[in-house]
């Protein structure tokens, strides 16, 4: 039976260090971004177009104490004044219009410490209330040749029904250190599909050549985390209690080491999305890529 799934994650509440002093003015998820229709968005509304667009009708966004009379500034628009100025260009007014429409949808939970990628999600518990959510990473963006991978792989953790469910990309040597990285077999029904035996977060290149296989694969090719993740209650519970237990990787607590946790115990799917791509923008290098990158490339 198909699984509804209507609650997204957007985590934003990082401080943007790498991007220091430009992120001491704004927020790096404010940073605009020029779209392929050529309007300048800032970077977290594409998560939100795209959201909406796959069907999930809340949206909680993690962030940092104070910042939420921001957002909410940003997605309320101009006034009225302004907003006359814009007539002359309807797909702004239709863009400002759109803006408002997300604000009725958008939830906040804060993370009053910087103390990891889990350790952000956990804020969200409230929120979620019980029910899987669609997490994606507020300072990355994808897309697809075909289809939007947020609703390719939403729509197939709906069909799986009640396991968590994560993208994968392909990745060599080089970018091991910066990945969580599976292994697993590939299911008959669905090669894209993958049943995880393991999930290591930056593994080593020997780590990864003796541990993280998965068949189909080139030599010195692995699987790892896209960037996005359907996550069903129990990582709350395992987050819970990595907290209580003060369980950190590098002094922090990572979501990685949950989604391990939670395979173990319940089980955990990886679909291989060779179509996607991602931007990341979250140092400067690969900011300047990923502007001109993601301008030019259209759905």
């Amino acid at each position: 039976m198909p699984s509804v799934i209507r609650k997204a994650v957007v985590p934003i509440a990082g401080l943007g260090t790498r991007h220091f002093p430009a992120s001491h003015a704004v927020k790096k998820e404010l940073f605009p971004i020029v779209g392929p229709d050529g309007i300048a968005r800032a970077l977290f509304h594409y998560h939100l177009r795209e959201l909406v667009a796959a069907d999930f009708d809340e949206i909680c966004l993690v962030v940092q104490p104070g910042e939420q009379a921001m957002v909410r500034a940003y997605l309320d628009g101009p006034g009225d004044a302004y907003l006359k100025r814009l007539a002359k260009y309807p797909a702004l007014v239709e863009e400002a219009r759109q803006m408002r429409d997300f604000a009725a949808r958008i939830h906040f939970a804060v993370q009053e410490t910087q103390e990891g990628y889990g350790h952000a999600i956990f804020q969200t518990r409230a929120f979620a209330a019980g029910e899987t959510i669609f997490l994606c990473l507020g300072d990355h963006l994808f897309r697809g040749r075909t289809q939007s991978p947020y609703r390719e792989l939403a729509d197939l953790a709906r069909a799986s029904g009640g396991l968590s469910v994560s993208g994968v990309t392909r990745i060599g040597p080089a970018e091991l250190k910066s990945y969580g990285t599976v292994a697993g077999k590939r299911r008959q029904g669905d090669p894209r599909l993958i049943d995880l035996a393991l999930i290591i977060e930056k593994p080593s290149v020997e780590i990864a050549r003796e541990r993280l296989h998965v068949d189909g694969l080139p030599p010195d090719t692995w699987l790892a985390w896209l960037g996005m993740h359907v996550l069903t209650p129990s990582i709350y519970d395992v987050l819970a209690e990595m907290i209580r237990d003060n369980v950190r990787d590098n002094g922090e607590f990572q979501l990685t080491r949950a989604q391990e946790m939670q395979r173990e115990r319940h089980g955990h799917l990886a679909l291989e999305m060779n179509e996607a791509t991602r931007f990341d923008f979250g140092i400067p290098d690969d900011f300047v890529k990923s502007v001109g990158a993601f301008s030019r490339q259209s759905l």
